[in-house]
């Protein structure tokens, strides 16, 4: 939990509250430590305080409220951190992910502290042994599925994939760009070589992840810096890529990912920056140029739907994770782990309990 503004993580004593018609209590199995965790805390975002962090999990079902008809006591799920309400205009028009009702920052759901409301990160406040969330904010997913990959296929798999099946429609023979290998930018490596794409060139300021990186399927490993253009088109027959991902949320690096494209080719935005990053581009080069710059929302998916088909792609073999968890780690150990974030080491810490 975060106290205030500015404080680091603690671990507190949290009341819960009681489970009500229309919501669960999950026991936590696993936690993902997601770069959206260290946005509430390192001014990216400015949530309310206390704030109880996490929403990259999965656990056990311990209790189902009255008229809960998803799951029962004992079902394994994955929590959605951003659940469409399935009536809002988004909902209706086939873009859930875009649900005027979900991706709340933080919010109230009951939790107290010392007796006062505590804010739960993205309705969820997964760090924690126990969590209450609504029914349609947790998905089943099969009793065999590893507690860890069940936790990662809930917002950095999802996000990854869902960036270049779903955003970008990356084709067989596609030559992608990806910038930034945090949990997300591993995965949209490992759905562009899954996707037939290739080259598929990852891009990191760390040759630490260059390893982790042809884990996930790379082809060529660049360090970021002021040729990558230059190298991004050496390696594509001087064109540059067809889709370039960035998964930074940098204003600089979304540039850089422009810049390495070719003309008629797109750009998908998958990291998640600061407001008062501004992204300037010649109003010449936009029209000459002939690219698309876009974002995906937790990969333009609807986890409902895909979350489960994720897991049976884990279970036979067609997609591999292991490669994304770098370090397990418990709650009081997540202050090192957005350190190891901050200096861009490693790939998903997840907690365990």
């Amino acid at each position: 939990m975060v106290r205030d503004a500015g404080a680091a993580p603690t671990v507190e004593e949290v009341r819960l509250p009681e489970v009500g018609p229309g919501q669960v209590r999950v026991r936590i199995r696993a936690a993902g430590v997601c770069h959206s965790d260290l946005s509430m805390i390192n001014g990216t975002l400015s949530p309310p305080h206390p704030l109880i962090l996490g929403h990259e999990a999965a656990g056990e079902v311990v209790e189902a409220g009255a008229g809960v008809t998803r799951v029962t006591a004992g079902a394994h799920v994955a929590l959605n951190w951003s659940p469409p309400c399935r009536e809002c205009w988004f909902c209706t028009h086939g873009e859930p992910w875009l649900c005027s009702v979900a991706n709340i920052a933080a919010l109230e759901n009951g939790s107290t502290l010392d007796g006062a409301p505590v804010y739960v990160t993205l309705g969820l406040g997964a760090f924690a042994e126990q969590v209450v969330v609504p029914e349609r904010a947790v998905i089943p997913v099969p009793a065999e599925l590893p507690w860890e990959s069940a936790a990662l296929l809930g917002c950095a798999v999802l996000t990854g994939t869902g960036a270049v099946r779903n955003t970008a429609g990356v084709r067989a023979g596609d030559a992608v760009l990806v910038i930034g290998l945090g949990g997300v930018g591993l995965s949209v490596v490992a759905a562009a070589r899954a996707a037939g794409a290739g080259p598929v060139i990852a891009v990191d300021v760390s040759t630490a992840k260059k390893a982790l990186a042809e884990a996930a399927g790379a082809t060529d490993f660049l360090v970021s810096g002021d040729t990558l253009s230059k190298e991004v088109r050496r390696l594509t027959g001087g064109r540059g890529a067809d889709h370039a991902f960035e998964c930074v949320g940098r204003a600089a690096t979304i540039r850089a990912a422009w810049r390495a494209t070719r003309r008629g080719g797109q750009v998908t935005v998958v990291g998640m920056g600061p407001a008062d990053d501004m992204v300037q581009l010649s109003a010449l080069d936009i029209f000459s140029s002939a690219r698309t710059l876009r974002a995906s929302v937790y990969g333009s998916s609807d986890p409902d739907n895909e979350v489960p088909q994720l897991a049976r792609d884990v279970l036979a073999g067609a997609l591999r994770l292991d490669h994304l968890v770098t370090d397990r780690i418990g709650l009081a150990e997540i202050p090192a782990a957005f350190d190891r974030m901050s200096r861009g080491e490693g790939a998903r810490s997840v907690v365990t309990f």
